[in-house]
């Protein structure tokens, strides 16, 4: 079974892999809804994931990779 994980920064529910290991490693895995590369642009702490979350709801909360946008995916629930 595939588990999935959510985006720390924006919610999204369909990570492949956890944004930080237990040990706090990085996954390195973009999130294909804000664009937020686990382990490049921050570490793992919210005051990051709130800045980064600001700065992508200011300019519009455009899908970073669109064609992976699921239907009924909404960030106003997240």
């Amino acid at each position: 079974m595939n588990k999935k994980h959510f985006c720390p920064v924006c919610g999204f529910d369909g990570l492949g892999e956890a944004a930080f290991s237990s040990s706090n490693e990085p996954s390195h895995e973009i999130c294909p809804c804000c664009g937020f590369e686990f382990g490049f642009d921050g570490g793992n702490e919210p005051a990051v994931f709130e800045k980064f979350r600001q700065r992508w709801i200011k300019n519009g909360s455009k899908w970073f990779m669109p064609n992976l946008n699921p239907k009924n995916w909404d960030k106003k629930n997240k």
